[in-house]
């Protein structure tokens, strides 16, 4: 099965890639962690990644695409994979129909004030950087970290103003890739509003139709 999560920040895809890995053992592919491998690894994809970043300028899609090109030719590949957060646009989108051929989009819907809600209580732990949220995670003392009990503060991207921004971009952006998809006849939409296991089931029933 090789499948696409599509959805705004704040739908839960990481949650939903995490929870089908474990269900059909095939890999979650982030094109975030591809970049950081890449870097890490020194390798010269790596290196022209690198110099980008380093200039503050913007990844190239041949670059990300030769990334993932390379992720999915890997054995535990063979069997399918989710791509999470990738693509981004139409133009990688028609890129990547070019290098394999997706089975399913899996399309998370939001309501954009539950998004909001989600985005702005998100707290990361001042000292190692753990990761809680008031709604769905809360740390069992407040303002406390679980782990190692330093102190938990908001990120200036988890601010409302800046999530209205960042979810504004999305829609700009990537929320075409609805409609490409759509015309395919690959996309699925699943109401991702009713918590993650709710979803999860959703997603599954929609996988078992296919």
């Amino acid at each position: 099965m090789k499948m696409i999560l599509l959805g705004p920040p704040g739908a839960g895809k990481g949650t939903q890639a995490q929870f089908l890995v474990e269900k059909f053992g095939i890999p979650q592919i982030s094109t975030g962690d591809l970049l950081r491998q890449a870097v890490a690894d020194g390798t010269e994809l790596g290196r022209i990644a690198k110099e980008c970043m380093d200039a503050g300028k913007l990844v190239s899609d041949d670059l990300i695409l030769a990334l993932v090109e390379g992720r999915i030719e890997k054995s535990d590949c063979a069997d399918g994979y989710i791509l999470d957060g990738y693509p981004r646009n139409i133009s990688q989108a028609e890129a990547m129909g070019k290098l394999d051929n997706i089975d399913v989009v899996i399309n998370l819907v939001v309501d954009m004030g539950e998004l909001v809600n989600r985005l702005t209580s998100r707290r990361t732990c001042s000292s190692c950087n753990a990761v809680y949220n008031l709604i769905s995670r809360q740390p069992k003392i407040e303002g406390k970290c679980d782990v190692c009990e330093g102190d938990l503060y908001q990120r200036d991207d988890d601010t409302v103003e800046t999530v209205e921004r960042r979810l504004e971009t999305y829609k700009i952006q990537t929320e075409p890739l609805v409609n490409f998809y759509k015309e395919m006849g690959l996309l699925r939409d699943i109401d991702a509003n009713l918590g993650m296991e709710r979803t999860f089931e959703s997603i599954c029933q929609v996988l078992e139709k296919l």
